[in-house]
């Protein structure tokens, strides 16, 4: 009996001895959880045996556990590289179609050939889908998707509005409006250009040409003529009033074949605006212009023909604003001509936030949220079945997964380009491994001690 006592012994040394060695083969292991061997004696004894004399017998290896306890974090310069301070775990997929989640805090992600993002294993990470201001649309593990990095460029976005602030010159001599020619300098006071966006995305140069009215009577007020490409467009009203060219009075550049309606500033005898209107003499309600469709013949590359786009002079009816264009005895100045408009983008980045939202940002200065990084938890960590790969799966005891949003609850966040190292310690596993070696000998020598015994025994005559 006492030899069976002794193997038990060197049995759970030598289990001792391997918890320990493992743990320290993977202490660069990321996402690595060190195991504990723990043991219970094992005591049998008969209904009517002598209780007080019974021996043991032996030892018993009841449970190799885990220890979930959290890992440092290695920072790194990877934005895919993804840590879990929590207690969280990623979700994995083997494939597209599989609905066979695997478990890990490992976050060593990269792109595949189609841009999805995977493991060292090409497993595929999991992530919520998401509305466009960010928020998760739901939270449940069977709705999560594969997150993939887009390559398509961001959307581009047609110019409706170019707001503009300035100041016209008190004493610039006045011109003929009639004789307003684009091409010629002498014909206009001041001009100013700005970069507008069709629907495709193309940059177009929206001109504007500021014309103070020669005409007799008339004092402080300018014209307002805008071309596209250097081709000039007609001027309507906030509600849509507009005057036909060939016929308008004050039709700008009527003697020259360049008519077009023009909106008109109106200053007092002081230098602050008035007014603004149209040449059919209606003021705006709103005091902002609109061209008219811009038209194929200026939009000729597949773009909408109907766009339009809005100037804002930055005016109030109730009074005077700091922003709103000026006429002062100094030189033309524009202090702010800002457009609405986007061209297309290209992807420069991806970043992902602590709350596991994958936000990628292009080149014309836009951003949009694509998914959000799923996180489970578990009711028991320990009960989880360890896979390889630092890979985990539900089981009955561990319970089932619960997903949830990183920073909220006790799932955790996300720390991008960061990774959780193996919660070893390795200075501990080195007196573990010493402690289970002088196990390992002492019931090594119980055995030979045993053996010499039965030699003794043997050898009686």
């Amino acid at each position: 009996m006492s030899f069976n006592i002794a193997l038990s012994g060197v049995s759970a040394a030598q289990k001792d001895l391997d918890v320990t060695a493992n743990n320290i083969a993977n202490v660069n292991t990321v996402g690595f959880k060190e195991s504990r061997a723990e043991f219970g004696d094992v005591y049998a004894a008969s209904l009517l045996s002598g209780g007080k004399t019974k021996v043991g017998d032996g030892v018993l290896t009841q449970e190799v556990a885990q220890q979930f306890s959290q890992g440092s974090l290695q920072f790194t310069n990877t934005a895919l590289d993804l840590a879990i301070t929590g207690n969280g775990f990623f979700t994995t997929i083997p494939e597209i179609t599989s609905r066979d989640f695997s478990f890990t805090r490992a976050g060593q992600f990269k792109l595949d050939s189609d841009n999805f993002v995977v493991n060292s294993n090409g497993d595929n990470l999991m992530g919520f889908p998401v509305n466009s201001d960010g928020t998760s649309s739901s939270v449940a593990l069977s709705t999560t998707v594969p997150v993939r990095i887009p390559d398509s460029s961001g959307s581009p976005q047609q110019t409706s509005e170019v707001d503009i602030r300035m100041n016209l010159p008190a004493g610039d001599a006045a011109l003929n409006p009639a004789d307003f020619n684009p091409d010629d300098p002498l014909t206009y006071n001041a001009a100013t250009s700005v970069t507008v966006y069709d629907s495709l995305g193309d940059s177009h140069v929206m001109t504007y040409y500021f014309i103070k009215d020669g005409t007799p009577g008339v004092s402080n007020e300018w014209f307002v003529a805008t071309a596209v490409d250097d081709t000039l467009v007609d001027m309507t009203d906030s509600n849509g009033l507009d005057t036909d060219p060939a016929t308008a009075v004050n039709a700008v550049g009527a003697n020259t074949g360049n008519a077009v309606t023009a909106s008109k500033l109106i200053f007092s005898q002081g230098g602050d605006f008035i007014n603004m209107e149209t040449p059919d003499g209606l003021p705006t309600l709103d005091f902002k212009m609109q061209t008219e469709a811009l038209g194929a013949t200026i939009l000729s590359n597949g773009s909408d023909p109907t766009q339009q786009i809005g100037i804002d002079f930055n005016l109030d009816v109730n009074g005077a604003t700091p922003n709103e264009p000026t006429q002062f005895a100094s030189a033309f100045e524009v202090t702010s001509l800002e457009q609405d408009g986007l061209p297309v983008g290209r992807l420069t980045g991806i970043d992902i936030g602590p709350d596991g939202l994958v936000r990628a940002t292009f080149s014309n200065g836009t951003s949009e949220p694509i998914v959000r990084v799923a996180l489970v938890r578990f009711s028991n960590e320990q009960g989880l079945t360890q896979e390889s790969s630092t890979q985990w799966k539900e089981s009955i005891l561990s319970g089932e997964a619960l997903a949830g949003e990183a920073t909220t609850g006790t799932f955790g966040e996300i720390n991008s380009s960061a990774l959780e190292q193996a919660n070893v310690n390795l200075t501990t596993e080195l007196i573990d491994m010493i402690i289970a070696q002088r196990n390992f000998q002492a019931n090594s020598r119980a055995l030979e001690v045993n053996n010499s015994l039965n030699q003794t025994i043997l050898n009686i005559r």
